[in-house]
């Protein structure tokens, strides 16, 4: 059952809205001014707000400004509920961050279509996971409307890139959020003698860039697209600052993404500094099938360059090529024009654990 907090000062109107709330089967918490309301907000953290505006002691736009400071409260969702219709005071109540504005006289199931939409957005939220465009487009309806997410599609353009051509340098600023469309791209860093490591390989449905934007700094990588008609969509950084600004939920989900970025390099880190030559061949070809076996198919055949494979191992070329050799007589593996086909990733993960 739904927790929902009502803050109104009128008693009968109070009353009778959380009459009607509980009849819609939702628990209803009531608080008579907005510091109050606040409080109870602390203390019993609601599922959705309904808030007077015109109240004594602290009003509504004071109890919105006060939750949004409170991090676990400020996603929540928050309905004005005003006799007060002017364009001026509603356009300050969604700038502030509210989500809808219910004006008085209302129907009852004015009221309730409105909470419904809400929390049925907010779940959705709760629900997506944005590993893709579609994880966005799910967030960027169910935070900010449909309206700004075909505005958003329409401003997006894409950009093409052939094979090891660059699509940003550690050093620059970041322009955009990148989505990669078709193709593989890899982020990598150099040492002094120009040597390669990569850290980040992306797969048809993957961001990057993020990083950067935000953490409103530089690129600290290089992103090169790793096949020849690789398709990437670009939204802008003003657009993708706008969005996590006015929408904690989105930026939330961007910050998971991120760590969990941060763990898979954390866990490369660990196996560069500390497994032996086998494994750390092992665990770049298990790492590639991960990424790229999307079908979960148990003879993945991975295209990759000798180059690049050696460089997400952390291994020089020709150890590489040496170990790719023993295990394909150890049949863990094929090696045919190129191409390295998995005949037992089982047997590859028992080697490194």
């Amino acid at each position: 059952m739904e927790k929902i907090l009502l803050i109104e000062d009128n008693p009968a109107i109070c009353e009778n809205v959380a009459e009607i709330l509980e009849l819609a089967n939702y628990q209803v918490i009531t608080a008579n001014n907005g510091k109050e309301g606040v409080a109870m907000a602390l203390e019993h953290l609601p599922d959705l707000i309904v808030c007077d505006i015109m109240m004594p002691i602290l009003d509504g736009y004071g109890v919105l400004h006060m939750l949004h400071k409170n991090k676990v409260l400020q996603a929540t969702p928050f309905i004005f509920l005003t006799a007060k219709t002017e364009r001026s005071n509603i356009r300050r109540g969604m700038e502030m961050g509210a989500d809808d504005y219910i004006t008085k006289p209302f129907e009852g199931t004015e009221l309730l279509s409105a909470i419904e939409s809400r929390l049925k957005r907010c779940a959705e939220i709760k629900n997506t996971t944005i590993s893709g465009l579609k994880g966005l487009q799910v967030l960027l309806a169910a935070s900010t409307g449909e309206e700004q997410l075909l505005q958003l599609k329409e401003d997006r353009n894409t950009h093409h890139y052939k094979k090891k051509q660059n699509i940003y340098s550690a050093g620059n600023r970041p322009e955009y959020l990148y989505y990669l469309l078709q193709g593989k791209i890899k982020t990598y860093k150099r040492n002094d003698d120009g040597k390669e490591l990569i850290i980040g390989l992306y797969n048809e449905g993957d961001f990057l860039g993020y990083n950067a934007l935000l953490e409103k700094g530089n690129y600290q990588e290089y992103a090169e697209a790793m096949e020849d008609n690789t398709l990437v969509a670009v939204i802008p950084h003003q657009d993708f600052e706008q969005l996590i600004s006015s929408n904690p939920e989105v930026l939330g989900k961007f910050i998971q993404l991120l760590s969990r970025e941060m763990a898979e390099k954390e866990q490369q880190l660990i196996g560069l500094a500390y497994n032996s030559l086998r494994k750390k061949v092992a665990e770049a070809l298990l790492t590639l099938n991960k990424k790229y076996n999307t079908a979960s198919n148990k003879q993945f055949t991975i295209e990759i360059s000798r180059e690049n494979l050696a460089a997400v191992a952390g291994v020089a070329k020709e150890s590489l090529i040496r170990t790719l050799g023993d295990f394909r007589d150890e049949r863990l593996i094929t090696l045919k024009e190129g191409q390295i086909g998995i005949l037992s990733a089982h047997k590859l993960t028992a080697m490194i654990n």
